[in-house]
């Protein structure tokens, strides 16, 4: 899950709106739902303000595991947040997928050279 996703999932589960977001964040709707979006990086000069409307750690937004702790959940008790590991698993095998095409195409011109 990218920090994109990350960040709408905590927003999300606050049941803050995008704009109520940028509002705290001093920024357009727009700009924000384009951090959101990954249409942007510049999420990095929020990471303080957004971890702590989110109450959560800056390393938590880029943890690769399954689990984050938001420590609002349910008065404080530390509640775990279980992100869809299909996501992680679906990029990784597109990854690799377009990879291994590549290494193929690769090998297939060395060979046509060589005969």
């Amino acid at each position: 899950m990218n920090v994109g996703k990350k960040i709408r999932h905590l927003r999300e589960q606050k049941g803050l709106t995008q704009e109520a977001v940028a509002y705290v964040l001093h920024i357009s709707q727009p700009t924000y739902a384009r951090l959101e979006n990954g249409d942007r990086n510049s999420w990095a000069n929020y990471i303080e303000p957004l971890c702590s409307l989110f109450e959560i750690q800056p390393e938590d937004l880029f943890k690769q595991d399954t689990l984050i702790i938001n420590q609002n959940q349910q008065g404080g008790n530390g509640a775990f947040i279980i992100n869809q590991l299909s996501e992680q698993l679906i990029a990784q095998y597109e990854e690799n997928s377009k990879l291994k095409d590549d290494i193929i195409a690769d090998l297939k011109k060395r060979l046509s050279k060589h005969e």
